[in-house]
């Protein structure tokens, strides 16, 4: 990140980089005694993969999304379809709290930059999330509103024309690089900031800022 840089916007993912995103707990509830307990990462790893396949179609509610995402992971380990899984995992992320180096960092970024928010959920998650944050935002994106999921272009386009702006507008931060990172340099994007959540690996080629929190990247910004 070069000295003095000063961004039109920070853009950020919500659930996971700044929200502390964790439907886990919830779905090894759902799968209590039905798979055994040394096939559980694997579980998990299929339900991410299949997450990360259905968000790539046509759109459909958040909620839909993880119910079929559940459903085919559950499939493969011979499970029959659980109703009413999607409303439970979906609630699980309504329920998630901000990150503890969250709010302060951040409602320092927004005194100081436009913030913007670009969330692969729906507009009602997005409404109990964002007041949880602590900060002031300028605009807030949801797939609902593009009726497109990254890592679609489609979502980053609907951004770039609501706000009539260019990639090179834009510090964008997340810890998915898959969901954002990548879609978004092939775009042209080229100021990006891997937040560290563990929720990826770290993907070398694109360009990628790293930093462990937003008190980090707040230093690098001068604030």
């Amino acid at each position: 990140m070069p000295a003095n840089f000063r961004p039109k916007y920070i853009s950020y993912d919500v659930y996971g980089t700044l929200v502390n995103f964790t439907i886990y707990p919830t779905t090894q509830r759902l799968l209590d005694g039905r798979i055994p307990d040394e096939q559980w990462l694997e579980f998990k790893r299929l339900f991410r993969a299949y997450r990360f396949d259905e968000v790539q179609g046509d759109y459909k509610p958040y909620e839909q999304i993880l119910q079929n995402a559940f459903d085919r992971a559950c499939k493969r380990f011979g499970i029959g379809p659980t109703p009413g899984a999607g409303a439970e995992l979906a609630q699980a992320v309504r329920d998630a709290v901000a990150h503890e180096d969250v709010p302060a960092a951040l409602k320092l970024q927004g005194d100081n930059y436009k913030l913007v928010a670009l969330s692969n959920a729906d507009n009602s998650f997005l409404d109990i999330s964002i007041p949880k944050l602590g900060a002031e935002w300028h605009a807030v994106f949801t797939a609902e509103q593009a009726q497109a999921y990254k890592p679609r272009l489609q979502a980053f386009e609907y951004m770039l024309d609501t706000l009539n702006a260019r990639p090179e507008d834009f510090l964008h931060v997340s810890c998915h690089p898959l969901y954002d990172h990548i879609p978004m340099y092939n775009m042209g994007f080229r100021d990006l900031v891997m937040l560290e959540r563990g929720a990826e690996p770290f993907t070398p080629g694109y360009n990628i800022h790293t930093v462990k929190s937003l008190d980090e990247l707040n230093k690098l910004l001068g604030l």
